[in-house]
């Protein structure tokens, strides 16, 4: 009986495991088929002939490298200062006693109460007084620091015991020199996590830079598929293509990054 449940349960994971990759096997495939209908039934598992041009197209119509590099200057800012601003609101919510804390730590973590819509239009008022509109600056300040973030980085920095920092501060180290070179290296696993989740925000981040951003040559690669559709209308390989592009980077890292997930997941900081 437990080895029937054991290959049932099985079963419904491959067959749950299917639904899921399908959607992302078909775009993969129709960006490989040089032609006929899309829609054909029954649908095909392997493209045949399969051709390379409707990458070549979709790079060369909508200029995809431009937005490539736009993506990557908003996602790899934007991620470097959600990172280094987390740490430094972490570390003293997490090893740091002052009195106030518990109310500073309640009043970071109220605003995620409120709908990211409802921060728009102030968002907006403000970037527009700045004269920040229209640049990458105003798509990357306002989420700069992010209160998942925050908390992440917190719980991760008190998972750290305190012998590492008593230890330093026998040894006459500063508050600085324990918070970068000691206790921030043992939770490698959650930093890579954090950067893992803010890239894949970043680089998918769509409503945000189509408000701030009029030029659309500025435009990443999210809003520039989406805005661009229309190019694509006669050809719907080269949508497919562009899709495929778009999100090969962001797996591509989720494949070389998953040990220090799975490390971060499951609790596991190495000494």
């Amino acid at each position: 009986m437990p080895k029937i449940r054991k290959i049932l349960t099985y079963v419904v994971l491959v067959l749950f495991s299917i639904l899921s990759v399908w959607p992302f096997y078909w775009i993969a495939k129709t960006s490989f088929e040089a032609g006929g209908n899309v829609y054909k039934y029954p649908p095909s598992l392997i493209p045949y002939p399969a051709t390379f041009s409707n990458y070549v197209g979709a790079w060369k119509t909508v200029k995809l490298g431009n937005y490539y590099l736009n993506t990557i200057i908003i996602a790899g800012f934007g991620t470097l200062l959600n990172v280094l601003f987390s740490l430094m609101v972490a570390y003293p919510l997490a090893r740091i006693d002052f009195k106030g804390k518990q109310l500073v730590l309640f009043l970071i973590l109220l605003p995620m109460m409120i709908p990211v819509q409802n921060t728009l239009i102030v968002n907006y008022l403000t970037l527009r007084k700045l004269s920040l509109l229209n640049t990458y600056t105003g798509v990357i300040l306002p989420q700069a620091v992010t209160i998942f973030g925050i908390f992440m980085m917190r719980q991760a920095y008190l998972s750290v015991p305190k012998s590492f920092e008593d230890a330093a501060r026998i040894d006459g180290a500063g508050e600085l020199y324990i918070w970068w070179r000691i206790i921030t290296p043992l939770i490698k696993p959650d930093i890579a996590t954090l950067v893992v989740f803010q890239v894949i925000t970043w680089w998918d981040n769509f409503l945000w830079p189509l408000i701030v951003l009029s030029d659309s040559n500025k435009y990443p690669l999210s809003v520039a598929l989406v805005y661009l559709n229309s190019t694509f209308q006669v050809n719907f390989r080269y949508t497919a293509a562009g899709i495929v592009l778009a999100i090969l980077p962001v797996v591509l890292l989720f494949i070389f990054a998953q040990r220090y997930i799975i490390n971060a997941i499951a609790g596991g900081v190495k000494y």
